[in-house]
């Protein structure tokens, strides 16, 4: 009713031959207010404490108040906080490690505990099992996923079926799942493959390239969540999918469902227990949104811009004070 009466008003000094400047700009303000759309806030009350990886960032870990409280000075692909409070990461080729590796590190001192030497082209993951020992993925000639006990020793070997003149897209996010399978994103083969450890045979696989392979929707992320659909980051593809155990998308997200450009190479990828997906922008820069967060509604609630570059993976540690427990859902 306000607005019908004040472009009323505007309308009748139309007429006015004095007022016919000062009308048009009324007019051109009102039709500006009425037209220029006006976006939701994030929620600012979440906030996350975070572990993240990356080749320009490293290892940091940065609090809730966004500030940097740890960080270990080797370029990293994959990392976790362990239980005791030490810091797992799979590295990238140094001079200390030429082909990648593994090591936890002493979180007070920094001192590394534990280290293994990749013996092929590169190492992109580490997970810590539940007695001790660690699945690794290692790439190069022959792809293959790994488990190392604390000796550094191999105890177990089994070879992953995918494209072998890209040793450094062959495979990122190497899981187990709850099945005692192992789940393995492989990036210029667009599928996701599920194996059995001890034969190596796939049993499931999930394609990614429904859009066309132009799109480049390459998989560095795969998820099995408990409802069984398996949540998926596609890196240059920009976007988010979740499908269900016949490969069937049911979910997805992109920049076009946010109305902005946080997408900017969708690496890593965490789905919360609230039903929330936190997704990391590895090619963002400066001040661009680094990690941000999704509902199911596609709705953004929470995001991270510190830092110069973005990060290839990360492990949500504390909401709001209280630690994330299922992190194996990352």
């Amino acid at each position: 009713m306000q607005t019908s009466t004040a472009a009323h008003v505007v309308f009748r000094m139309c007429f006015s031959k004095s007022s016919f400047l000062l009308s048009a700009i009324l007019l051109v303000a009102c039709c500006c207010t009425l037209t220029f759309p006006v976006h939701a806030a994030d929620d600012t009350s979440i906030k996350h404490s975070f572990l993240g990886v990356g080749k320009a960032n490293r290892a940091v870990i940065v609090g809730e108040d966004g500030n940097v409280e740890w960080k270990f000075d080797m370029p990293a692909s994959d990392g976790w906080v362990l239980p005791n409070g030490n810091v797992l990461l799979a590295l990238y080729g140094t001079k200390e490690f030429p082909n990648g590796g593994v090591v936890e590190v002493d979180r007070t001192t920094k001192q590394i505990l534990f280290q293994y030497k990749g013996r092929q082209k590169e190492i992109s993951t580490v997970q810590p099992l539940p007695d001790g020992s660690f699945l690794v993925a290692e790439l190069g000639p022959e792809p293959r996923a790994i488990v190392i006990n604390r000796k550094g020793e191999i105890v177990k070997t089994t070879p992953l079926q995918c494209q072998k003149q890209n040793s450094h897209m062959q495979t990122r996010m190497l899981r187990l799942l709850p099945n005692g399978n192992y789940i393995a994103p492989h990036l210029l083969d667009f599928a996701v493959k599920e194996y059995k450890p001890d034969t190596g045979e796939v049993v499931r696989v999930i394609a990614t390239d429904e859009r066309g392979r132009e799109k480049r929707d390459w998989p560095f992320t795969a998820i099995r969540l408990k409802n069984g659909n398996t949540l998926i980051a596609c890196t240059n593809g920009n976007r988010i999918i979740e499908t269900d155990a016949a490969g069937k998308i049911v979910w997805s997200v992109t920049n076009e469902d946010l109305g902005e450009p946080l997408f900017q190479d969708a690496c890593g990828a965490q789905r919360l227990p609230n039903g929330n997906t936190v997704i990391a922008s590895y090619r963002a820069k400066g001040d661009q949104v680094k990690l941000f967060e999704v509902t199911p509604e596609k709705k953004v609630v929470w995001r991270y811009s510190g830092m110069k570059s973005g990060f290839h993976h990360f492990q949500i540690l504390t909401t709001n004070g209280k630690p994330v427990k299922e992190n194996t859902w990352k």
